[in-house]
C-alpha cells in the first residue's frame, strides 16, 4: 500500500462523480450542475485502496453531505473498465 491517507478529489473527479445517477438523486443536481457549487456542501476524499486479501485494488471515494443524515456516506468505487460506480 503507498498511503494509506486520503486526498483531495481533482476538479476531473468531482466532474465525473455528479455525472452519477446515484449522486445527482441523492443530492437533488440536475444536469449541469456547477462541480464547484456541489464540492462546496459535500466533504470528499479519495483513497489508493488495496484490499488485504483477495478483492478490490483502486480508487475509493467518500462522500458526506454537510448534514450528518441516517444514510451515512456514500462510497464509490471503480468498475472493471474504470467507471465509477455506488460500492454496495
Amino acid at each position: 500500500m503507498d498511503s494509506p491517507k486520503p486526498h483531495q478529489l481533482t476538479e476531473a473527479e468531482w466532474r465525473e462523480i455528479i455525472q452519477l445517477p446515484a449522486v445527482q438523486e441523492a443530492w437533488g443536481l440536475e444536469s449541469g450542475e456547477d462541480w464547484a457549487n456541489f464540492a462546496s456542501v459535500v466533504y470528499a476524499a479519495r483513497f489508493d485502496f488495496h484490499s488485504g486479501g483477495p478483492g478490490y485494488v483502486g480508487d475509493i471515494f467518500i462522500l458526506q453531505g454537510d448534514a450528518m443524515n441516517d444514510h451515512g456516506p456514500m462510497l464509490l468505487r471503480r468498475d472493471g473498465q474504470g467507471h465509477l460506480i455506488v460500492a454496495e
